[in-house]
């Protein structure tokens, strides 16, 4: 039985769908080219979560995020930016939507323009996730841990309601900046700063 997850604005609603067999990546894509409207991803279990919209002030940071992120991917050349918009298909199965990516180019090149042009079967080697006011931070943590384990070399955790940020890499404990000015991508983003003010 695939079960829907639907988050409002302070606490996820569980719906079951009747059925006995969990959604085809294909059925899901459907679901979502059927549902335009609505952010929905997928876990590793089937779980469909179906988030409400960024609230406006969440939004204008994720855009100050992804400016930055796509500003220094244009200067740099080894990669593209992707925006809250992007769902990728985790190797775990997951498909999951961050605030903000990126992926190198010699990565992305090896998909083909199929793959390219639906939910990317492939993990970002960079990813940010922004804490909402409906977000608890033990779901965003896990997050986190799910893009690490499934090949995210880098990421970043931004909790505004404690001015931190968590950096997420492979086969390391999290490390937790208070109140940064800048969040350094380095060595993964050669010269990529994440210039906090606007997002706090």
């Amino acid at each position: 039985m695939t079960t829907l997850v639907i988050q409002t604005e302070t606490i996820p609603l569980t719906v079951s769908l009747p059925g006995s067999v969990e959604m085809t990546t294909a059925e899901f894509y459907e679901f979502c080219q059927a549902n335009r409207d609505l952010r929905i991803e997928r876990s590793a279990s089937g779980d469909v979560v179906i988030m409400p919209p960024a609230f406006s002030d969440t939004g204008n940071r994720n855009i100050k995020i992804a400016q930055q992120l796509a500003n220094w991917a244009d200067q740099d050349g080894t990669g593209l930016g992707f925006d809250s918009s992007s769902g990728f298909t985790l190797p775990n199965g997951a498909t999951r939507s961050p605030d903000a990516a990126w992926i190198r180019l010699e990565r992305w090149n090896t998909l083909t323009e199929a793959e390219k042009a639906s939910f990317a079967p492939i993990c970002p080697d960079f990813v940010v996730e922004l804490r909402s006011s409906s977000d608890t931070l033990s779901s965003l943590k896990a997050k986190l841990e799910e893009y690490v384990a499934n090949g995210a070399l880098l990421g970043f955790l931004i909790d505004r309601k404690q001015r931190q940020v968590h950096i997420y890499r492979p086969d390391q404990d999290p490390e937790i900046l208070e109140n940064p000015d800048t969040v350094s991508g380095d060595p993964e983003l050669p010269g990529f700063r994440l210039q906090m003010a606007k997002i706090w």
